[in-house]
């Protein structure tokens, strides 16, 4: 494949790369590509008939039909439409996927919109396993490019970083020139906004939404000819500046030990070695939570396996976990749903209980139960001023006997540390499905994803969910 370009300015490069990279992928980087529409896909239906969801297609779905499918509706859609509620609904359960060079949940962004666009422009499922591939890589380095700080400052990436491998995917799905590839990227820095501080609402989740939007939009105006900034990544100006803050350079320059390639700078040399889908994997959720209670809940549940004990017998609980985690986790106290998603306590209070936690516990009658919430005052949270590869998370048990027991996890299972089995893949996706859609419909979907790369047309896989949902 293609790793270097003559431009050292990122979106120059990226847009080259874009353009004349072959798509001769390893047969690994395109099953697990797979892998991730087999996810993704699962979590889309289930959410499709969230609250969220639901009201971003009422806001739509009178601005411009289409040919697009909006999963659990019998209406189609233009493409930017159908990316941002089928985004919307990738994201609305935080059942989908992390991708930490990017540190976004990029899956629920990118395949929305190689959907959407895909089934208007008519490819194949192996075009967009490419398009997936080849998003996924720019959606690193970019993200490499302005992290961890863009992050940790209160940038919610799946937003920013997100629209910009959106529009990397789209490009490639397009085919556009390199410079038009690049324009597109340009356009997309653009549209590239979003704030931790939604996280626990609505808002949240339309992120995902609004990037594949972006995306669709971004490349479909680069093919019309629609012209950008190259400095809009690296300038005076540019998203590095802009998006990290003023004191980018001094952070960059003190970077001794980075994860997750997050160098705040962008690579412009070899851009598609690594291939990132490979050398980081994604992490995928068993849990419809905030991805930094996972450790946690990972190690209270595999203690709780191991020495046999239930809710009744823990006098006290210690969490000890990195402050980046625990800055995700704001709501100490929720009163709903969405507040739920985003709380350390509510995650280990129902892993406790009930031994799981699953789409059905983040119903509103669900969230208020007197036996969870009576758990909260047993959890003692401790955040340690460490990343997370430097410091893993600790879950300490006291039990009312006098024993203590203690797990740490340095990565949550589900990721590439621990990955999940194809079988729990499709799993994951029966338990997503099999509620909403018929026995029929459930088989059509999983035997068009299982050969998904033979697809002549996209749209085989996405006309049965064009029905309202239960």
């Amino acid at each position: 494949m293609s790793n270097t370009t003559p431009s050292k300015n990122p979106v120059e490069s990226y847009g080259a790369w874009l353009a004349q990279t072959p798509a001769t992928w390893p047969d690994e980087a395109l099953h697990s590509a797979k892998r991730q529409f087999i996810d993704v896909m699962g979590v889309t239906v289930l959410g499709a008939v969230a609250e969220a969801t639901l009201r971003i297609f009422a806001t739509v779905k009178d601005w411009g039909d289409g040919p697009c499918t909006v999963v659990g509706q019998s209406e189609t859609l233009s493409a930017p439409w159908a990316a941002l509620v089928n985004g919307t609904a990738a994201h609305a359960l935080d059942l989908d996927d992390n991708f930490d060079p990017a540190k976004a949940h990029a899956t629920a962004v990118l395949v929305p919109a190689i959907l959407a666009l895909g089934e208007k422009e008519q490819v194949s499922g192996l075009a967009c396993l490419d398009a997936y591939i080849c998003g996924l890589q720019i959606m690193g380095r970019v993200g490499q490019g302005v992290n961890p700080t863009h992050r940790n400052r209160g940038w919610h990436a799946t937003a920013t970083v997100g629209a910009i491998g959106a529009a990397a995917a789209c490009s490639r799905l397009l085919k556009l020139s390199p410079k038009q590839a690049g324009h597109a990227l340009s356009l997309a820095t653009s549209m590239a906004a979003g704030f931790m501080s939604q996280f626990g609402t609505m808002a949240k989740p339309t992120h995902a939404g609004l990037a594949a939007k972006s995306g669709v939009i971004s490349a479909s105006m680069a093919r019309q000819g629609v012209t950008a900034g190259l400095d809009t990544l690296d300038g005076l100006t540019g998203m590095n500046r802009l998006m990290v803050g003023p004191d980018y350079d001094a952070l960059r320059d003190a970077i001794t030990k980075p994860e997750h390639g997050q160098t705040l700078r962008f690579e412009t040399e070899q851009i598609g070695e690594p291939l990132l889908l490979l050398e980081h994997g994604l992490k995928v959720k068993r849990f419809a939570n905030c991805a930094s209670a996972h450790r946690s809940m990972d190690a209270l549940l595999l203690l709780k396996e191991e020495h046999k004990f239930s809710a009744i017998d823990v006098s006290k609980i210690i969490a000890c976990l990195p402050q980046t985690h625990l800055n995700n986790l704001m709501h100490h106290n929720p009163t709903d749903p969405m507040q739920a998603k985003f709380s350390l306590q509510y995650g280990l209070a129902v892993a406790l209980i009930t031994g799981a936690c699953t789409p059905n516990d983040f119903h509103p009658d669900a969230v208020m139960r007197p036996d969870v919430r009576a758990i909260y005052d047993l959890i003692e949270v401790h955040g340690v001023d460490k990343s997370e590869g430097e410091f893993p998370t600790s879950v300490e048990i006291h039990l009312k006997s006098g024993a203590r027991v203690e797990k740490s996890m340095d990565m949550p299972l589900g990721s590439k540390a621990a990955p999940f089995s194809d079988e729990q893949y499709w799993q994951k996706l029966e338990g997503c499905v099999n509620d909403l859609l018929t026995d029929d419909e459930a088989d059509h979907l999983k035997t068009h994803l299982n050969n998904f790369e033979t697809l002549d047309r996209v749209s085989v896989l996405t006309e049965t969910l064009r029905r309202p949902l239960a």
